[in-house]
C-alpha cells in the first residue's frame, strides 16, 4: 500500500538471472505521474546488499546504453532495470535495498 500511495507502483520484484551476472528489478505502474521519478534518466539507481556488503549499479553497454527503461511511464505497464552482479555476490534469498533518487524499497527478497 505504501508504494501504491506514494509512488504509484506495485509488484516490486528482484530476480536473480540464470547466469547470475545480473539482478533484475521490476515494477508495475499504477499512477504514471507518481511513478515518473523511477524512470528518470538523470538519476543513478543503486541496489545495496548489506549481507554481501556490495552496492550494484546499472551498467552502461557500448551499443545499447544503460540497461534500464527510461521512457515516460504508462499506467498498467511493467518496467525494469538490470544491475551488474559481478562475482555473483548477490544471491537468491538475500534481502536487498533498491534506491532510485528519493525512491527507496527496503528488504526486497531476491528471487
Amino acid at each position: 500500500m505504501y508504494f501504491q500511495d506514494l509512488w504509484g507502483v506495485d509488484s516490486l520484484k528482484v530476480k536473480y538471472t540464470e547466469s547470475g551476472e545480473m539482478i533484475r528489478f521490476s515494477w508495475r505502474v499504477l499512477d504514471a505521474t507518481k511513478a515518473a521519478p523511477l524512470n528518470d534518466k538523470a538519476v543513478e539507481p543503486a541496489l545495496f546488499d548489506p549481507q554481501a556488503g556490495v552496492s550494484l549499479v546499472v551498467p552502461q553497454m557500448e551499443k545499447v546504453g544503460k540497461l534500464r527503461q527510461s521512457s515516460t511511464p504508462i499506467e498498467g505497464k511493467s518496467y525494469w532495470m538490470a544491475f551488474a552482479n559481478s562475482g555473483r555476490r548477490v544471491r537468491p534469498g538475500d534481502r536487498v535495498i533498491v534506491q532510485i533518487g528519493k525512491f527507496r524499497a527496503d528488504w526486497l527478497v531476491v528471487e
